[in-house]
């Protein structure tokens, strides 16, 4: 992990110092936890999410085509208006 120093207003940290003891958490834990939830809200994603992401879309498609790997330059040429 890196140590990130940042400042908060007194009723930021009232309020976060009473959430984290009601969760049984540490606040940096807390603020973590909120960081991931903004950055999933925002769209921003991980490099593993991602990937694992790619990896759970792989083969759940079909195309009814055999020949795609050997032919894919051709069949994505015909899906784009000429």
């Amino acid at each position: 992990m890196i140590r990130t120093q940042i400042q908060l207003k007194e009723e930021q940290t009232e309020r976060l110092k009473a959430a984290a003891a009601r969760r049984g958490v540490s606040m940096a834990e807390l603020i973590r936890q909120s960081i991931d939830a903004f950055l999933a809200r925002s769209g921003e994603r991980s490099p593993e999410d991602a990937y694992r992401r790619a990896a759970q879309a792989a083969g759940k498609h079909h195309s009814g085509l055999h020949d795609v790997a050997a032919r894919h330059d051709e069949y994505l040429n015909d899906g784009y208006p000429k």
